[in-house]
């Protein structure tokens, strides 16, 4: 049976980022982290190599962080083991206007 795993860098992450092929919706992967702490959680929708799912449910609003930065902001609710993107997720990164808005 093949590893399907998604590793959570930092202690203050809310997304863990897939490591595995063919993941589709309602594939049970294993969140690590580097304590190597680990929990089962199925997928909501198909999540391509490298991408994001929530680690937790995130509120529309709430920052969305990854190695312990902020990202982006939810721009909906997004439930745990949901695909974290451009659809749900609107970046702060390269955006001046975000540090304004702070």
């Amino acid at each position: 049976m093949a590893l399907n795993l998604a590793l959570k860098v930092n202690d203050l992450d809310n997304v863990a980022t897939i490591f595995a092929n063919g993941i589709t919706d309602g594939t049970t992967i294993e969140i690590r982290d580097k304590k190597g702490n680990s929990e089962n959680c199925a997928v909501i929708g198909d999540i391509p190599y490298g991408h994001k799912i929530a680690v937790k449910d995130i509120k529309k609003g709430e920052l969305i962080i990854k190695y312990g930065e902020e990202i982006g902001i939810a721009t909906k609710d997004i439930k745990k083991g949901e695909y974290v993107h451009v659809h749900n997720l609107d970046s702060m990164r390269g955006r001046g206007d975000w540090e304004k808005q702070k």
